[in-house]
């Protein structure tokens, strides 16, 4: 990006970003919960609409002078609702688990019997893990994967909903390659009485793009989702539903419920990233992101690596380096030394600690971005492989960042 202000004002800060923005360029990003946003959202980004304060929704602000806010904000509102097929929308939870948060203080009481995927299973902190505000204020009773197959076995779930009887099952992950069966969830949802509630977050693109079936066609009562990841926007948060009463709940959660003035820089970002994934380039972007991840998944299995279910449906995969005689922290820090960055992550029934986990976490959505495709996965995989032959030696880690440098500059970071 082009820098005018920054160069007389903030020289120390702009060489930073300027460091970063190196970075970004010459590795290759596999972190499955990361992106590159388009230059047009960027520029929203730093518009001045942050300069303005807009508690409350449109046509109901508690300050005056957002005329243009409430049109912004709509436009967003609008454009997601085209996307998801949701009656309501809400754009102004800040981030994945604030969205979470005004889901769980909209329909649930404190100390509510909640079902939800364990976190070394896949799931997300805010699917109950006790560490969490979730596991600290409801009664979670969590689901796993089989040990075998490393799927969801959704018998399990409906036993484990028909013996406890929970007021809410959370449908979602952040570590999980296989397609979730939304309509099934439902089912079991409405046999026990409760509130079925999906958090999309890393696959709203695929969803999106119309690779992948989603919880509000399934009748999902609410739905969140973050709108970075696979969606390719900002760091911001929707929250969904077709249900006028928990539309009601859930704005008034979010606002005056636990947050006060809305990002609303991040909010004209969404309604560019929204209109971006309404056109039908968004569509082959999210075929790609699958077709991507299946190759890569492919051939690091070809080159003696364990994933968790023996593959993907999606953007991701988690590897069992168990096999491979490295752990998850080690290898992610070997990776990035021959400039590949992943995140480290445990495996169902993980034998060591969350923070030394058996695991490695993988995703294409960003590598997509910057126009690679199979032939790149193929040469990616080798390198992964490398890594964990030589992931004690430097000179070899610096040798495979040199060739992951030269791949790099064949394939532009948008807006850098």
């Amino acid at each position: 990006m082009d820098y005018k202000f920054l160069p007389i004002t903030d020289v120390e800060v702009l060489e930073l970003i300027k460091k970063e923005e190196r970075r970004q360029a010459d590795g290759l990003e596999l972190i499955a919960s990361e992106n590159y946003t388009s230059p047009a959202v960027l520029e929203a980004m730093a518009s001045v609409f942050q300069n303005k304060y807009s508690e409350g929704y449109a046509g109901r602000r508690y300050y005056a002078g957002n005329e243009i806010v409430d049109e912004i904000e709509t436009l967003a509102i609008e454009r997601a609702k085209k996307l998801f097929g949701a009656n309501f929308i809400n754009v102004q939870a800040l981030s994945g688990s604030p969205a979470n948060l005004a889901v769980y203080f909209a329909l649930l009481n404190p100390g509510d019997k909640v079902l939800g995927l364990k976190l070394d299973h896949g799931g997300h902190l805010s699917h109950g893990h006790p560490i969490n505000f979730t596991g600290k204020t409801y009664d979670f009773v969590q689901f796993g994967c089989n040990s075998e197959t490393g799927r969801i076995e959704m018998d399990e779930v409906e036993k484990l909903a028909r013996e406890h009887q929970p007021k809410m099952i959370v449908a979602g992950f952040s570590a999980y390659s296989r397609d979730f069966d939304w309509i099934r969830f439902r089912e079991i949802a409405d046999e026990v009485g409760a509130i079925a509630f999906a958090d999309i977050a890393h696959v709203a693109g695929l969803i999106a793009g119309k690779q992948i079936s989603g919880p509000v066609e399934a009748g999902f009562d609410v739905v969140t989702t973050t709108t970075h990841k696979t969606l390719r926007g900002p760091r911001g948060a929707l929250i969904m539903s077709k249900d006028e009463e928990v539309a009601k709940k859930i704005n008034r959660a979010v606002f005056p419920g636990i947050q006060g003035g809305p990002h609303e820089h991040i909010i004209a970002a969404i309604a560019v990233a929204l209109g971006e994934a309404l056109q039908p380039e968004f569509a082959e972007y999210s075929k790609q992101v699958i077709v991507n991840s299946k190759k890569l998944a492919g051939e690091l299995i070809s080159h003696g690596f364990k994933i968790v279910s023996d593959g993907t449906d999606n953007h991701l995969m988690v590897i069992d380096l168990q096999n491979k005689n490295v752990g998850g922290r080690e290898f992610t820090e070997a990776l990035d030394r021959a400039g590949i960055s992943a995140s480290a992550s445990t495996i169902p029934n993980d034998p060591n600690p969350p923070m030394k986990p058996s695991g490695i976490r993988f995703g294409t959505p960003a590598i997509t971005t910057r126009g690679m495709r199979e032939a790149e996965m193929e040469k990616i995989a080798e390198w992964i492989s490398r890594v964990t032959e030589d992931w004690e030696d430097s000179e070899k880690l610096a040798a495979i960042k040199k060739e992951v440098g030269e791949l790099a500059a064949k394939f532009l970071v948008p807006g850098v």
